[in-house]
């Protein structure tokens, strides 16, 4: 027995009453919307309910999926500790699934819990499948910074694993839409907040999901959209199978979009549809993949031969430490142009997987004796320490793309009229509170934005005086 129905659904705190304190009231739409699908759900009676949720456990390279025998959460973090949940997690869904992921090797599965309580992009959705259906039992899955496709094979093994097991199943793909519709909203206003939600609402409402893959990493990051892996794992979990698809509600007073759409299942199609990345010749296996060395081995050579002395560095650097955990030898160093041997600068390393940040530390003055010294110690650091990511391992070593930027000396400004988002990187100060962002990033096009995203990296409010300062670099690929 596969899937039997599927629902997209937001997850806003303030829908629960005992949050929003009449506010939610202004979605009312999305209210009704939302007893709908508990309804529904509450009808087809699932064992299993697997849901998606953006607000679990995130890795870069990682799809977590829950582990143990249940967990517990409330919503004191939105002043409302009184609304309590708790579920049983279903054991045997989870090792099936974990063995599918393996087998087939896919980066899921059960390790690097964090936080074992209930995330409100889980406990939304269930509040009101709670009203109606409280016989199943719990997959809790995470997103993460892998490909939209490996999002998409996720949902594959889900509905493989329901059909070896034979589980009545219900997946529900929790996740907003843009958080960038309205200036008065909480995340401001993006022209392609409302292209976004304009966009996704036709594609999930018609269940055309093989267009959740036009959508640019670029284009969903400028809209500040929430739940498309979340989505693009229920495409995969329907997939082969016919559907009868309808959009329930849409609506965003608070600058932020709601979306709720259902899918019942009217049993497997004839057609196989893979994403585009997904998509091999049709040779033997061990052909495609002699291929597919051969073709990454001939990028990496190019790519090599490319990189200047900076950059190489870095790249040596980040691969010794990686596989033996040593630093290079000081006769390494000696080889090296004098400019870098014999100036002091502050260097920012940046790293990058598939067109995404893996990793990026770096250094606002010098700090080292010598800009080579200083890009040492910056690469091992992006490569091992930065927080938002987990170290880098020794198999990722050959996808990683470096750049290395060497900082001028900051001269401080009045003004933003001073400033130039592509040419200056910019250092905002607050006490002892400093932020720096750098020139000629993707998806920064304005001086404002540069100077917020600084603010917010120091943990400087908006309403907060700063001194400003600008620099310039020197950009080494």
């Amino acid at each position: 027995m596969s899937i039997l129905a599927a629902f997209m659904v937001p997850h806003p705190p303030l829908i629960i009453p005992e949050v929003g304190r009449g506010e939610e009231k202004k979605i009312q739409r999305t209210i009704d919307a939302y007893e709908v699908v508990g309804r529904w759900i509450g009808e087809l009676e699932p064992e299993t309910i697997v849901l998606v949720t953006p607000h679990q456990v995130m890795y870069s390279d990682y799809l977590h999926i829950s582990p143990g025998k249940g967990a517990e959460g409330d919503l004191s973090r939105f002043g409302a500790g009184q609304v309590k949940m708790a579920v049983s997690y279903d054991v045997e869904f989870v090792e099936k699934l974990c063995t599918l992921t393996e087998e087939r090797g896919l980066p899921a599965g059960t390790l690097g819990e964090r936080d074992k309580r209930l995330d409100h992009g889980t406990m939304v959705p269930l509040y009101f499948v709670d009203r109606y259906w409280t016989g199943y039992e719990l997959v809790r899955i995470g997103l993460s910074g892998l490909p939209l496709a490996e999002h998409y094979r996720l949902g594959r093994y889900i509905q493989e694993t329901a059909d070896i097991l034979d589980k009545k199943t219900v997946l529900i793909a929790s996740g907003d839409l843009s958080h960038r519709l309205k200036e008065d909203g909480p995340y401001g206003f993006q022209k392609e907040g409302p292209e976004y939600d304009a966009r996704i609402m036709e594609v999930m409402e018609k269940g055309a999901f093989k267009e959740l893959f036009g959508f640019t990493e670029e284009f969903c990051e400028r809209a500040g959209e929430c739940g498309h892996r979340s989505f693009t794992v229920l495409a995969g979990a329907l997939d082969r199978t016919e559907i009868v698809a309808e959009r329930l509600s849409y609506e965003g007073p608070f600058g932020v979009g709601y979306g709720i759409c259902a899918y019942t299942s009217r049993g497997r199609a004839a057609q196989d549809w893979q994403p585009p990345e997904l998509l091999h010749a049709k040779v033997p296996k061990q052909e495609q993949k002699d291929q597919d060395e051969k073709r990454i081995r001939e990028h990496i050579m190019r790519k090599r031969e490319q990189e200047d002395a900076h950059v190489r560095l870095a790249r040596q650097t980040i691969e010794l430490y990686v596989r033996t955990g040593r630093m290079p030898e000081k006769d390494m160093l000696l080889e090296l142009p004098e400019e870098m041997s014999d100036r002091r600068a502050g260097v920012f390393v940046s790293l990058k997987k598939d067109g995404r940040l893996r990793g990026c530390i770096g250094t606002i003055q010098a700090v080292q004796p010598s800009i080579a010294e200083e890009i040492v110690c910056n690469a091992v650091s992006a490569a091992t320490r930065d927080p938002r990511f987990l170290p880098v391992r020794e198999d990722e070593l050959d996808e990683l793309s470096i750049s290395v930027d060497v900082l001028g000396d900051a001269v401080p400004v009045t003004s933003l009229a001073e400033l130039d988002v592509k040419r200056y990187g910019v250092i905002v100060t607050k006490g002892c509170r400093r932020g720096l962002l750098l020139p000629d990033l993707d998806g920064v096009d304005t001086v404002e934005e540069q100077v917020k995203i600084a603010r917010e990296k120091a943990g400087i409010a908006l309403e907060e005086e700063i001194r400003l300062e600008r620099f310039e670099v020197i950009r080494h690929h």
